[in-house]
């Protein structure tokens, strides 16, 4: 599925049209179309840009827990091109999806197996797994999802919305890529999926992707890197692999020029705010991954990204202070603004972070037109422009994190990104 930008963007849409092509059968063909797009632009009839691939991070991450059912179907709800997962392998050999080593973060296990909070996910049975409450964690209505198999998400995709499957931790799942390779070939609805070329298979571990590569060379294979290498390394990519993904946050234009001299796709991760897509499409990407599919897509479409927005934005972030992030009074913090012209109570907004940390404003705060609040993760004194959390540990990452604001009512107000 491709889209037509109505907002202004010079973007190359490579990924749209070759991402299905495999490197071993395609490099030429995939050279020659980047090179004519590259020359010329690729545009639709009416003569606009089109856009990148859009995917849907850990299925929709940034509106319903990650790697859970729930988020799978806001992923596809969004129309996106694919949604992404991640897959292990539990102690007795089970596909799952999940994205941490350990089992902490996103589910309950300090309340059914209190003693293994910090074993690694893999240590656990697939029965054991099943008990574990994966949704919770992100708000009362998922209580109850489950950590799923690999096959729940095929048979939430569709041939509109396919399936970024990401081997995760391969050291820790022995076998997974002939695993994984035998499911798609065997499986009914994956090889449907594989029939529409609606499946990509992607890890950041290149001896893991050199390994599926020889198993399964007719599936599109992406290399991920938290930074582009040089010309030499990714021409070395090139034989195995169809496509990079990278933090957006690194990626700069001669990095996109790199990639797409060396016949590959040049995709990013995780670019959550409209602000963070748009110079990821600047840059000439393919591909865009982020948590809010459904929002990106809005905003892609030329519609209001957050229609339940009440006016209240995420204006800047100080996820680095001067000092200890969590000092007392001038502490990292959010900055919230009103942007409108009246009034606007923000007690018991939240702000959620990429890894679902949270911090909550009080009682009793109402910003009149124009005015900012200061929301700090540690302690200090509340004050009519400040909020004071209390915390005792960091919660924004200081190399740039994304932010998400949500009203008590559970509407999305805003998605920030630095």
């Amino acid at each position: 599925m491709i889209r037509t930008l109505t907002c202004s963007v010079a973007a190359v849409a490579v990924g749209a049209t070759l991402g299905a092509i495999p490197a071993s059968a395609q490099n030429t063909a995939l050279n020659t179309a980047q090179n004519t797009a590259q020359n010329t632009g690729q545009t639709n009839k009416a003569g606009q840009q089109e856009a990148p691939l859009l995917i849907g991070h850990r299925g929709a991450a940034g509106t319903a827990p990650e790697n859970t059912v729930a988020a799978f179907k806001d992923g596809r709800a969004s129309g996106a091109d694919f949604f992404e997962i991640d897959v292990q392998l539990s102690a007795d050999g089970v596909p799952f999806l999940f994205h941490d080593d350990t089992p902490a973060r996103t589910t309950n296990v300090e309340d059914v197996f209190p003693e293994r909070a910090s074993d690694p996910i893999t240590s656990f049975t697939w029965a054991e797994l099943q008990q574990l409450d994966a949704g919770s964690y992100f708000g009362a209505e998922f209580a109850g999802e489950r950590i799923p198999h690999l096959d729940d998400a095929a048979k939430v995709a569709t041939v509109n919305t396919g399936v970024y499957i990401e081997i995760k931790s391969p050291k820790n799942s022995p076998g997974i890529e002939q695993l994984v390779a035998d499911e798609l070939r065997t499986d009914a609805k994956w090889k449907k999926l594989v029939a529409a070329e609606k499946i990509q298979v992607l890890s950041f571990d290149e001896s893991s992707n050199r390994t599926f590569a020889q198993i399964a060379p007719e599936i599109v294979l992406q290399q991920l890197a938290s930074t582009v290498p040089g010309p030499a390394v990714l021409e070395s990519w090139a034989s195995f692999a169809d496509s990079v993904g990278t933090n957006y946050r690194t990626l700069t234009a001669q990095n996109v020029a790199d990639t797409k001299a060396a016949g590959l796709v040049i995709g990013v991760y995780t670019a959550n705010s409209p602000e963070a897509v748009q110079h990821s499409i600047d840059l000439g990407v393919d591909a865009v991954t982020g948590d809010f599919p459904i929002q990106t897509v809005r905003y892609l479409d030329g519609q209001k990204p957050f229609p339940a927005g009440a006016g209240v934005e995420i204006a800047g972030a100080v996820n680095d202070p001067a000092g200890n992030d969590v000092q007392p009074e001038t502490g990292e913090h959010v900055v919230l603004r009103n942007v409108t012209g009246h009034a606007l109570d923000v007690s018991g907004y939240i702000i959620r972070d990429a890894a679902n940390n949270v911090l909550e404003i009080g009682t009793g705060y109402v910003l009149a037109p124009g005015t900012e609040l200061r929301v700090y993760t540690g302690p200090g004194t509340n004050s009519d422009d400040a909020y004071y959390n209390g915390g005792t540990a960091s919660v924004l990452n200081n190399g740039g994190d994304s932010l998400a604001l949500w009203s008590p009512q559970g509407q999305l107000q805003d998605v920030f990104a630095n």
